[in-house]
């Protein structure tokens, strides 16, 4: 009994094949073929389906005879002795054997030294093939089989084929009769092309599997992201009723605080009333005792001297006054402030700094040469650049103040305009060096100054902040409230950079 020696059982597969890729004995010499191992493609995979069909010139009844292992199937005459091949020529295998069921048919094909690694194996509905060289060994099938399911087990020298027929029924014979060279060739050729569409199937509808796979894949991690999205977005909701729940608690607590100590300062207050008119009572009723007193005296010694009389006159007190409101009015001050808090020193050295920044001219520049008397002003150049700031030219009206620098790099204000255009453009980081650079000129500070400075603080806050520098944007805005508290704005954005920074606290 025959036994594989590998235990492997190989499926039969189809592999791509052209026509050209076919071996056939030349016209006129069907004798001759030339050998499959001289034609192998250069890296094709062995022990799997082969790429080539067998050359013509085999009689289909010597594949049909069998061998003593099969007593059933045993050939009815015995093969004609084979001429010696040709060098080169594979040999062609006729001692098999066959047997058959209704379903199927075992073939057993014996080849010396044959291996998985080195068989190459093809089949189709209607034709198979083995090759290992040198050996050789080919049938045209009586009727189409299941190539899809047939298999092969290949060892100790021996391939057993297992083919399952496409219809129950009992063949007359393995092979076809009466087929020639011609007939053939045909016939390896269809097996080929069949074979090559059906690969070809093969292909596509592993290609629209793998994209359906790829397109599944993409919908699940689309539907992840959009979980881990949701999640987020909860965390961040939720973190802001927490901040907002706080924040409604503190400011609760606030006003409760506040309350308390409203009624406590009444309360003093309407103590303090009444300890103050107990004491008018009080002083009221002395007097009216005193006051009684002097009148019974006088009554006494109406007619006569009172000695006394001086000293009760002397000690007498006299009611309280009336309640009543008394209006004062203030002279004008000549100062805008109190003299203690008078800052004319600073105002003086801001007037004198503005006019030496006028005065301080950088005339050494090459390209004066070629301007204008009036663009050589930096104050027109300043006016210039404002003009092309309104229309939204930020690049031009940059160099308008680049120039202007250039010519006097004194003035705050063309800093405080460029810091604007560099802030329009995102040059952030240059929008904080200007308007750093404005404040240094802007002192000392002055309430001449003042807009300016509020405006250079809010700039460099607002570069900081699209920086995400919440906390320095945050110390700019907080400046300049302290130069004007009453800007709604400035207070607004304050409050909203003071809840980004909650938040982000609250997040780490």
């Amino acid at each position: 009994m025959w036994t594989d020696s590998f235990g492997d059982s190989l499926r039969l597969r189809r592999r791509d094949h052209t026509p050209s890729s076919s071996w056939n004995a030349p016209p006129g010499d069907p004798g001759q073929a030339r050998g499959e191992s001289a034609r192998r493609p250069q890296g094709r995979a062995r022990g799997t389906l082969g790429t080539r069909a067998p050359g013509p010139g085999l009689d289909p009844e010597g594949l049909a005879r069998g061998n003593s292992g099969f007593p059933s199937n045993r050939a009815g005459a015995s093969p004609s002795q084979p001429l010696p091949p040709s060098p080169g020529m594979p040999l062609q295998v006729s001692d098999y054997s066959w047997q058959q069921t209704e379903a199927a048919v075992f073939i057993s094909v014996p080849l010396r030294g044959v291996s998985v690694r080195d068989a190459d194996v093809f089949c189709t509905e209607s034709y198979l093939k083995v090759n290992s060289p040198p050996f050789l060994f080919e049938v045209f099938l009586y009727a189409p089989i299941d190539d899809e399911n047939s298999k092969a087990k290949i060892g100790n020298d021996t391939v057993v084929f297992t083919l399952y027929k496409k219809e129950a029924a009992m063949w007359e014979t393995l092979s076809l009769s009466g087929v020639d060279k011609e007939m053939m060739q045909r016939m390896r050729e269809k097996s080929i092309l069949q074979a090559q569409e059906r690969a070809k199937e093969a292909m596509e509808a592993k290609a629209v599997a793998r994209r359906e796979d790829q397109k599944y894949a993409l919908n699940i991690m689309m539907k992840i992201e959009e979980e881990k999205r949701k999640k987020i977005e909860d965390m961040k909701e939720n973190e802001r009723r927490k901040a907002t729940k706080e924040l409604e608690a503190w400011k609760e607590r606030q006003s409760k605080a506040e309350e308390q100590k409203r009624i406590q300062r009444e309360e003093e207050l309407r103590q303090q009333e009444k300890q103050i008119e107990e004491e008018r009572e009080k002083v009221k009723r002395k007097s009216l005792t005193r006051s009684s007193a002097s009148r019974n005296l006088a009554i006494k010694g109406r007619n006569s001297e009172n000695m006394f009389f001086e000293k009760l006159k002397e000690d007498s007190i006299p009611a309280p006054r009336s309640v009543g409101s008394i209006k004062i009015n203030f002279t004008p001050r000549v100062f805008p402030t109190a003299l203690r808090e008078s800052q004319v020193a600073e105002e003086e050295e801001w007037l004198h700094k503005q006019a030496e920044a006028r005065r301080a001219m950088n005339a050494d520049i090459p390209e004066l040469s070629d301007l204008k008397e009036e663009e050589k002003n930096p104050e027109w150049l300043k006016d210039k650049g404002n003009k092309l700031f309104a229309t939204e030219n930020y690049l031009a009206a940059i160099d308008a103040y680049n120039l202007a620098i250039r010519l006097n790099n004194k003035i705050p204000l063309l800093y405080l305009n460029r810091a604007a255009c560099h802030l329009k453009l995102k040059n952030l980081h240059k929008a904080i060096e200007d308007s750093s650079k404005a404040l240094e000129l802007l002192t000392p500070p002055v309430a001449d100054n003042a807009n300016a400075r509020m405006k250079a603080h809010i700039r460099r806050g607002t570069a900081f902040c699209q920086l995400e520098l919440y906390i320095e944007g945050l110390q700019d805005y907080e400046a300049a409230l302290k130069i004007d508290p009453s800007n709604k704005i400035v207070q607004n954005d304050a409050e909203k950079i003071r809840t980004i920074i909650q938040g982000t606290e609250l997040k780490s």
